[in-house]
């Protein structure tokens, strides 16, 4: 298991189309993949999941990977997070 904290610091947080940008990137891995909001576990390979966490800008998430390639599957996300999404 590997896992990092990461902020959100797009204006939409993980909503709509950062949504499924994040979900088309989690997919790439063969890992379970889980972001924790607030105690709570979503699935991150899910659009339902990641919609239904209602993530922010200025929330706190906790990205988790367990299985094949868990730290790049990780890095990966956390790289989105804090670089691309910006741009939606």
């Amino acid at each position: 298991m590997y896992e990092q904290k990461v902020t959100l610091s797009n204006e939409i947080g993980l909503h709509a189309r950062p949504a499924s940008i994040f979900i088309r990137q989690a997919v790439k891995f063969p890992c379970d993949i889980t972001v924790v909001k607030a105690g709570r576990s979503y699935n991150a390979k899910s659009i339902m999941s990641v919609l239904s966490m209602s993530a922010s800008k200025g929330d706190e998430i906790v990205i988790k990977a367990d299985g094949e390639g868990e730290e790049d599957a990780v890095n990966s996300l956390i790289d989105l997070v804090e670089n691309k999404l910006g741009d939606y």
